[in-house]
């Protein structure tokens, strides 16, 4: 991965004692992860460029060192060596740490003066290529954004989310290099650190003087800090004076916002209680959340829940600390492994089965399968179903035009949609719908999650019926 600075103007192999690396000789660091190297390829009065190398060793990735995901075979088949992404952010505060403190021993004036600066961010990681001049043009940066086919061969593959990302503009050095730390996270998904309380007082320090009045202040401080709800919230109080009370004053404490998640899970486990299920399984577990909620509840005197992935459901069992539950619990919940698109005798004789956010993870052509296993073989009495609204997802400012909310769904679909599917169930396998909205509404767009709440019907009153 490769940042260049090029400085034009006059004197400008003065590049070298802002950055405190002499243009003369390639100096090499080395790095958890593997090296960096700082060169100029080009040196001149009129024209300096310096370039930040980095080596990446994708095996130390793989083997447990910094970065490593513990995901198998996509630690050694990733773009994690080839791309820009949080690597470089590392990177520069470890081989430009006193450039972006301001500090020049020789230079001072110079590292005070705006600067006729130009950064080029080869193979920058950016799903979101939408939002690139919105974060960096109110910092005064022209922007250039060179884009790419994902395959020259395959043109309905569309464009890839890797670009060439080029700022021009009049700033001091350190200022550039400060705004380069805390943005190239925010375009990178895959950050190779923990997000712990450390990351609030970089992301403060290093947007000490611009990040407060930035307009896309949140949506940096969220992607910084890879969307954390709790260390957001303290790193917005923290850029965001909020004024203090009067003396004697009384200030009423402030209601805690649930997020959609949270939300989505409260109104689900209302929708089971309502229904009377004294036994639930939830179909397609991943780590439980849902599972765990439902073990507490005391209507319910069996919870059972499985995932297709072996890895989800031990971070279930971790999440859920099975082996520290009251005995009671441990009793009343079990887990196992299995798919949602075959048959299993153990998915049979439930009151009430919960598919939460599942079914857009699965492709088309599978939809049938699923529908026979649930509403055929394990017909439970009452079916609870979310899933995500794809006419919403334009109140998401990340989301690219005709783009998914999540990189895994293979469809969303929109409210027409979903309830054409939910009435084509009914009648096939002897159920009624209703369908109900789940999160903040939109005029003329709804919610961003909607859920069927299906109900088996006494099929003598469906005879009668007809």
């Amino acid at each position: 991965m490769l940042l260049t600075i090029t400085y034009t103007g006059q004197n400008t192999q003065d590049l070298g004692y802002l950055l405190h690396k002499n243009p003369s000789r390639p100096q090499e660091f080395a790095l958890n992860y593997g090296k960096a190297y700082v060169f100029y390829p080009e040196v001149s009065d009129k024209s300096t460029t310096a370039a930040l190398l980095l080596d990446i060793d994708p095996i130390d990735l793989a083997r447990g060192k910094v970065g490593s995901t513990d995901g198998g075979l996509f630690d050694y088949v990733n773009d994690r060596p080839y791309v820009c992404s949080s690597f470089m952010s590392t990177a520069i505060s470890k081989v430009f740490g006193t450039a972006m403190s301001g500090r020049s021993k020789e230079k001072q004036e110079l590292a005070d003066t705006p600067l006729a600066l130009t950064a080029k961010i080869h193979m920058m990681a950016a799903p979101n290529q939408n939002m690139i001049p919105e974060i960096f043009e109110p910092l005064g940066y022209t922007v250039e954004i060179e884009t790419f086919q994902s395959d020259d061969k395959f043109t309905r593959w569309g464009q890839s989310k890797y670009v060439n990302l080029m700022l021009s503009g009049t700033v001091k050095l350190r200022d550039l290099l400060n705004h380069l730390y805390v943005l190239i996270p925010v375009f990178d998904t895959q950050k190779h650190y923990y997000i712990s309380s450390e990351e609030i007082e970089k992301l403060l320090s290093h947007g000490e003087g611009w990040l407060k009045e930035h307009p896309k202040c949140e949506y940096i401080t969220s992607r910084y800090l890879n969307r954390r709800r709790s260390l957001i919230n303290k790193a917005l109080a923290q850029l965001i004076d909020e004024p203090e009370a009067e003396e004697g004053e009384q200030t009423e404490p402030k209601e805690k916002k649930l997020n959609l998640n949270q939300t989505r899970l409260r109104s689900v486990v209302d929708e089971v209680l309502a229904s009377g299920a004294k036994s639930v399984i939830d179909m397609g577990c991943g780590e439980g959340n849902l599972t765990r909620l439902l073990i507490r509840e005391k209507q319910l005197t069996k919870v059972v829940a499985f995932d297709v992935s072996f890895t989800a459901l031990e971070r279930c069992k971790d999440k859920l600390k099975v082996d520290r539950l009251h005995e009671t619990l441990q009793n009343k919940l079990d887990l196992f492994q299995s798919s949602l698109t075959y048959r299993d005798k153990r998915f049979e004789g439930y009151d009430c089965a919960c598919v939460i956010e599942v079914i857009e993870h699965m492709d088309i052509s599978r939809l049938t399968a699923f529908t026979r296993v649930l509403f055929e073989f394990a017909a439970p009495g009452t079916v609870i179903l979310t899933t995500p609204n794809i006419e919403y997802n334009v109140n998401y400012e990340y989301m690219k035009e005709n783009t998914l909310r999540h990189s895994d769904h293979r469809f969303e679909w929109d409210r027409a949609q979903f309830t054409e599917w939910a009435n084509e169930v009914c009648e096939k396998y002897g159920y009624k719908v209703e369908i109900k909205e789940i999160g903040d509404s939109d005029d003329e767009n709804g919610t961003p999650t909607q859920m069927g709440i299906f109900e088996k019907q006494d099929m003598r009153m469906v005879v009668d019926a007809v």
